[in-house]
């Protein structure tokens, strides 16, 4: 349709030119109409807008009733034969079937002849098949045109193959380049297609994905999945990764924190929790957290914290606790943290009301068994490792 109007446009535009030069010097000429009892009086230039517009929708219309019978016509034909097909809609049931080797079969032989997709192509089911070293060369041949493409191929044959080192550089290699023109119609499509492969590559290898320099451009999902591996692993880290690990949360909390998910939140604040020197972060993190939504887990994250301290401040965390108190009502978690502020500033009697509190809550009941062992060490130890063997449970190591 676009192509009719842009010819039709140049035609007028070249008709206007040849009658503008015509008739120069001698008018606009006159045109006489006479039908019937109707009259019309013009000039050329009227007559020849008039009829370049009849003619388009003449065009229009016959394009328009042609399209219709032939969509017709094709609901009534009767496929016998495969090969009958149009080339698209034979990928397109392929597609469906997951047919895998009539697939391949049918892309190589559509794209063979394609100068910008052919190594592309056929890189592609060399890697499928598992050669990787014919993929990574028939990649080396490739267009510089379908560059992009190709980089995108190899690195996810660098992924497949754990290799990480080359993963990375193509990686920030193509997140710095700029996109070819003939793919500036589709960049929202090659930016997800780009942002995946970062998500893949941060769950592969969570502590490699701290050092890149395009850090934090992962989606909500991905970010989920890299901070469980992270946390996972944790202990693999050298100093340097524990080092990178805290410069890039400095950067990540003052830009993007606010903008991430509560989920991911809770997972930033179990990574803080393993780095002692970002304990004012974590306690910042954890009470922001709770100022928005009571969290059993975040609360229990940010109360270890606390007595964990060189010299807890138990008048702070006692007004930390009346404030969220006034805010949450009826949370046994409360009353349990509370016992345990009252057992070390020596309020004792208040210690024990606590304890008639919530009386079919399962921490308020251990709290009641080590009250009664308190004198038994031996058995306090053996309650403590029953709860904390217990995943259903919060550690009670305190």
């Amino acid at each position: 349709m676009k192509q009719i109007l842009y010819s039709y446009t140049f035609v007028l535009l070249l008709l206007i030119a040849l009658v503008s030069i015509l008739s120069y010097g001698y008018g606009a000429g006159y045109v006489y109409v006479y039908f019937r009892h109707w009259q019309i009086q013009s000039n050329v230039w009227v007559l020849l807008i008039f009829l370049v517009i009849l003619s388009l929708i003449g065009q229009v219309l016959w394009l328009l009733f042609k399209r219709y019978f032939s969509r017709l016509e094709q609901r009534k034909q009767k496929i016998f034969n495969f090969e009958h097909l149009h080339p698209y809609e034979k990928l397109a049931v392929l597609w469906l079937l997951d047919a895998n080797q009539e697939k391949r079969d049918m892309v190589e032989g559509i794209f063979k002849q394609s100068n910008l997709l052919n190594e592309v192509i056929h890189a592609f089911f060399l890697w499928k098949q598992g050669d990787v070293k014919s993929a990574l060369n028939m990649l080396e041949h490739s267009p510089a045109m379908a560059f992009e493409l190709a980089e995108l191929q190899r690195i996810e044959i660098y992924l497949s193959e754990q290799n990480p080192n080359h993963a990375l550089t193509h990686l920030e290699f193509l997140s710095q380049h700029e996109l070819s023109p003939w793919l500036k119609d589709i960049q929202q499509g090659y930016m997800q297609r780009l942002t995946l492969l970062w998500g893949q590559f941060a769950v592969q290898f969570p502590w490699l994905y701290v050092q890149s320099s395009q850090f934090g451009q992962l989606n909500d999902p991905d970010k989920t999945r890299w901070l469980q591996q992270l946390l996972i692993a944790f202990d693999q880290a050298s100093p340097e990764d524990l080092t990178h690990l805290q410069q890039r949360y400095d950067e990540f909390k003052d830009t993007k924190l606010h903008d991430t998910t509560r989920e991911n939140k809770v997972l930033w604040l179990k990574v803080l929790a393993r780095l002692p020197e970002m304990s004012l972060e974590h306690e910042v993190l954890a009470e922001t957290l709770l100022n928005e939504l009571f969290d059993q887990e975040v609360f229990y994250l940010w109360f270890e914290k606390q007595l964990l301290k060189q010299t807890p401040a138990y008048e702070k965390i006692e007004q930390q606790l009346n404030m969220w108190e006034a805010k949450y009502s009826n949370i046994p978690i409360f009353s349990f943290a509370r016992w345990f502020v009252y057992q070390e500033t020596g309020r004792f009697s208040e210690a024990e009301k606590l304890l008639e509190l919530y009386p079919d809550n399962i921490l308020m009941s251990y709290l009641r068994i080590k009250n009664q062992l308190k004198d038994n060490e031996v058995l306090v130890q053996q309650l403590n490792l029953l709860f904390e063997s217990n995943t259903n449970f919060l550690k009670v190591n305190l």
